[in-house]
């Protein structure tokens, strides 16, 4: 019976030891929470909305104007327009850049015509079916002309003659002419098939380009190449 009291004694004891332990922790904890400031809410709660990252923010307060620098440096300085002086416009740099001379209108009574057996009388001009004609835009050689290359001479107009002749072969030429023979001889454009028949006659230096005429490039080649006319005897 003795240990039986001894034991509750001792329970009892220790009951109230811990009634007070937890009074004490009770009163701590009221002491800390009314000394302590509070602390700031999260981000989340105070309702500010912050970035998400990577995203450009732009600054939407009020700019400043800017502020000009060196004016007299960066402006375009005044111009003076008595002083501006027009010149003419450079020449071109080769002949590609010239447009080319218009060709010369034929009268509306002209037509093609078809002239059978041509017999050249020189070096650009031949008789057929009653017409005598000179190819446009050619300087003729006359029959009697001389020509010299280095120490030779030979009869470069009847060499013109013959190789105008031999090119024809009597095969007929299709020439631009008015519509009544002419006992005079009447200048016009003529072609042998598709070639043409001034062209052929200046560029194998048969026959000398005229000053208002197309073929001014074609006798250059041909006295370069000392063609016909401009090379030795034949």
């Amino acid at each position: 019976m003795g240990e039986v009291k001894s034991t509750g004694r001792l329970a009892t004891m220790l009951g109230g030891l811990g009634l007070v332990a937890g009074a004490l922790l009770i009163a701590g904890s009221r002491h800390r929470l009314a000394t302590e400031p509070p602390s700031s809410p999260p981000a989340q709660e105070t309702g500010e909305a912050r970035p998400a990252p990577g995203v450009a923010v732009h600054d939407m307060r009020p700019g400043q104007p800017a502020r000009r620098i060196a004016e007299d440096l960066i402006a375009s300085p005044p111009l003076d327009a008595s002083g501006i002086e027009r010149i003419e416009p450079r020449p071109p740099l080769g002949e590609l850049g010239l447009a080319s001379p218009p060709k010369t209108p034929m009268p509306q009574d002209w037509h093609e015509t078809l002239l059978y057996r041509p017999v050249a009388t020189s070096s650009a001009v031949f008789e057929a079916m009653g017409r005598k004609v000179i190819i446009g835009g050619t300087v003729d050689i006359d029959p009697d002309r001389t020509c010299v290359f280095g120490d030779a001479v030979w009869p470069c107009g009847q060499r013109a003659r013959a190789a105008f002749n031999a090119w024809l072969r009597g095969r007929a030429l299709k020439c631009v002419l008015p519509p009544d023979g002419d006992r005079f001889a009447i200048a016009a454009p003529c072609a042998l098939g598709k070639q043409d028949v001034g062209a052929w006659l200046v560029a194998n230096g048969w026959a000398m380009a005229s000053a208002s005429g197309i073929y001014g490039k074609a006798e250059s080649v041909a006295r370069g190449a000392k063609m016909g006319i401009f090379g030795p005897p034949q």
